[in-house]
């Protein structure tokens, strides 16, 4: 019978009487009218104003999930979905289950995802929040296809169909209200066919406030995002502060840089751009050292380019450089004491030697990073069997 069944819908469910019965008819009545094989299979999470007992009295099959969230709700229907295809979307009666061909047709044209977008299909008067509508929903869909070159425009749609093995491809993880951003970004990474189709937007039909949290879940999902794009949270950044305090400290090296009428930058704004230029040292690694690890333990795909490079980089080679560098920060300080030692280890011109002393730190401090981070990415490299 498996076999038989082309597409299972999902829903996921915690206290949806009001609601779920509606969007259960409208998914089946969908599905007999245009003669689609398949089934409803609800996740619920520990219901207690009888949504079981409604959904199957309606021919659905309901799924325990004792391990609550919203991801964890629908990756238990999704595991015991018998579809080859599987749509999810919200039982708050906001999703149209009464015109999934869109998604069905595009899944069996070859598509492995296949996302709705509510802005080119609509949304009604109300039935989304206006700070969801101009500024979570754009500001988190932009930066989705800013981080991974991803073709989605609504990032966050929770209608959308998919292969039922897609889940198990990319290793989902989360449990939460992010489940929807991991899917959607995996897919990207893993470069599976993803595709786009106009859906609608109705108004919430439960009288009560849904589980969504505006300012917590957008933060959830802007944190997922960072956290999964290494380059944009460690290394954009670090390579960005270490040119900043490498392109200062070079000239002020060379004396006080004047860039306006009056205004001088000195050996104050040095100590700064050495610092700047540690900081962004900092955080290229913990970007190298990320990438490497997520690599490891398979959260992110490898061989991109900057996966490349870090084959290339030997600890051999790192501990080198370090040393270099730590060599070049300790020769300026030798240098430094006997400029102390020629006057009588007295008083000094500051600006002066401190345009040796600031570079001379910042050389022996990231010269020992550069060794010890290399002994690290050592250890994180080591293949596992």
């Amino acid at each position: 019978m498996s076999q038989q069944i082309e597409l299972t819908v999902v829903m996921p469910c915690l206290n949806e009487a009001e609601t779920i019965g509606t969007c259960i008819s409208k998914a089946m009545n969908w599905m007999k009218q245009n003669s689609v094989s398949g089934e409803v299979v609800i996740g619920d999470n520990g219901s207690t104003d009888g949504s079981q007992a409604l959904a199957e009295g309606l021919g659905a099959r309901v799924i325990a999930v004792p391990r609550k969230g919203y991801g964890s709700a629908l990756m238990g229907a999704i595991e015991a979905a018998k579809g080859k295809y599987v749509i999810m979307g919200d039982s708050d009666d906001s999703y149209d289950f009464a015109n999934l061909g869109p998604f069905l047709n595009e899944l069996r044209n070859g598509y492995d995802l296949v996302m709705g977008n509510r802005f080119k299909g609509g949304i009604a008067e109300g039935a989304m929040p206006f700070l969801h509508r101009y500024l979570g929903n754009p500001v988190l869909s932009f930066i989705g296809r800013l981080f991974f070159n991803c073709p989605v425009r609504d990032f966050h749609c929770g209608l959308r169909g998919f292969r039922q093995d897609l889940v198990t491809i990319l290793d989902l993880k989360t449990t939460g209200m992010e489940f929807a951003s991991e899917m959607v970004v995996k897919s990207t990474l893993f470069k599976v066919k993803i595709t786009e189709v106009p859906t609608t937007l109705s108004k919430d039909g439960r009288t009560r406030p849904p589980h969504l949290r505006t300012w917590r879940d957008g933060w959830r999902h802007l944190r997922f995002l960072l956290i999964y794009s290494p380059r944009w949270l460690f290394l954009y950044p670090g390579i960005f502060l270490m040119a900043l305090g490498l392109i200062l400290g070079f000239f002020i090296m060379q004396g006080p840089l004047g860039l306006f009428q009056h205004v001088y930058f000195d050996t104050n704004t040095l100590l700064y751009a050495g610092a700047f230029t540690i900081i962004g040292f900092q955080a290229v690694t913990f970007g190298v050292f990320t990438r490497t690890y997520a690599v490891e333990a398979g959260f992110l795909p490898a061989k991109d380019s900057l996966e490349r490079i870090i084959e290339k980089f030997s600890v051999e080679m790192g501990l080198i450089i370090g040393l270099i560098v730590f060599l070049a920060g300790l020769a300026g300080t030798f240098y430094s004491l006997y400029v102390w030692e020629q006057s009588h280890f007295g008083q000094l011109d500051y600006p002066k030697i401190l345009r040796v002393v600031i570079p001379s730190v910042v050389s022996i401090i990231i010269g020992l990073q550069t060794v010890l981070s290399s002994f690290f990415l050592g250890v994180l490299s080591v293949n596992k069997k």
